[in-house]
């Protein structure tokens, strides 16, 4: 019998925040070595626990939540979501403009599959969040990167956005904050892509999962907050902000002209139906989430764990020899980049590869997030104080033996 081979729509599709390295920290935990993670924005593992009154509600509501609900998920959910748009000053966002997915990665999964025909395109930052490139490439779509700036705190370089349309770009996606690098865009380079996105007739989507995470007294704009005239969607959920992934519990908000999108919406309806509906019990924590008190806010400011692991980690790693670091205003991770002088990297999956085997300290590589260099990784600062601590001098005792 012939080998049964994979589909060829996954040929070109990658998620390295859990790819090899990944398998072979699994294998080297199972010899009993112990691993420190640093690859992936899971807080629970870390000590960041959901709000209790969140995890009570589900528990309470659970006798009822037992069948499915409506498709778009429960009303009480989309009221939430609906209210906190209005906060967000997102315009004429009504019940049924909302969808609650199981989590916001089925939802950005289900955004292309519903738009894109085959070779259609749409426009990603370099460096991205890896399942937006997959998500694209899954539907038959061509993921076309645009360039984020290093040397101007991460902002996407509006002149590459413009050069890289073509007849076949359907959408240009923002994150923001960004995953990886935790750069914060202000209002008038939002303005900017908005801009574009009027004059090519494109659609916006804007992932803001990380929009309450913010430091040093930031304030962060939705994009679909500043035209009322563009198609948007947003997505948002529970797993950062309110320390829920597990729950799997996420939100799109679709925005602007809806009547021009009026067959991008049933088709959006249409599997939605096809999924039947998210996970209900979740969704009971969506209006506790959003409605009561926003603890996130104590983890964030001067002697906030998050603030502060974030100070230390960023004062770590610039402190190496060779090693640079943009300070995040936003989410949860450092994207350094390694002098490519001194640390002469060029495969830098055999690099991350090579930490962890060496050092046991698990990193994704800065390829992984669709960067076209070899030069950085991501590192996420959940750990404490003196995990961190720890972690960081083993990167660094590690790049000594990669030194030029």
């Amino acid at each position: 019998m012939p080998a049964i081979r994979k589909s060829n729509k996954l040929i070109n599709v990658c998620y390295d925040i859990r790819g090899p390295v990944l398998q072979e920290a699994k294998r080297l935990e199972d010899e009993g070595h112990r691993i420190l993670k640093l690859n992936i924005g899971n807080p629970a593992p870390w000590g960041f626990d959901a709000p209790e009154e969140i995890v009570q509600d589900v528990i309470h509501n659970l006798p009822t939540a037992q069948g499915y609900c409506d498709s778009k998920g429960l009303f009480s959910a989309r009221k939430a979501v609906m209210q906190e748009s209005q906060r967000k000053n997102i315009a004429n966002v009504a019940i049924d403009d909302i969808y609650i997915g199981n989590g916001v990665s089925e939802l950005i999964v289900m955004s292309m599959q519903g738009l894109l025909n085959d070779n259609d395109e749409v426009l990603i930052p370099a460096p991205d969040y890896p399942l937006w490139t997959a998500a694209v490439s899954l539907a038959g779509g061509n993921a076309v990167h645009y360039v984020c700036d290093e040397q101007s705190d991460w902002y996407p370089d509006i002149e590459d956005i413009r050069s890289k349309i073509t007849d076949r770009t359907r959408g240009i996606v923002v994150i923001n904050p960004n995953n990886p690098t935790g750069a914060l865009y202000p209002p008038e380079l939002l303005e900017q892509i908005i801009e574009l996105a009027r004059e090519h007739k494109l659609i916006l989507f804007a992932d803001e999962i990380y929009d309450k995470i913010l430091y040093d007294e930031a304030e962060h704009t939705s994009l679909a907050s500043l035209a009322d005239d563009v198609l948007c969607l947003t997505f948002n959920g529970l797993s950062k902000t309110y320390r829920a992934a597990g729950f799997r519990s996420g939100w799109v908000i679709v925005s602007g002209p809806k009547h021009i999108a009026r067959d991008y919406i049933e088709g959006l309806d249409m599997l939605a139906n096809m999924r039947l509906c998210a996970n209900v019990p979740a969704q009971h924590a969506i209006q506790t989430a959003l409605g009561g008190y926003q603890s996130i806010n104590e983890l964030l400011v001067p002697g906030g764990r998050l603030r502060d692991q974030r100070d230390l980690a960023w004062e770590m790693l610039n402190a190496i020899p060779g090693v640079s670091c943009v300070k995040p205003k936003g989410a949860m991770y450092l994207f350094p980049k390694l002098d490519p002088q001194r640390y002469p990297i060029r495969n830098d999956e055999k690099f991350a590869l090579d930490l962890l085997i060496q050092q046991k300290v698990l990193i994704v590589q800065g390829s992984g997030f669709n960067l076209p260099d070899t030069q950085h990784f991501r590192l996420v600062f959940l750990p404490g104080k003196d995990l961190l601590t720890d972690a960081i001098e083993r990167i660094g005792s590690f790049l000594r033996t990669y030194e030029q």
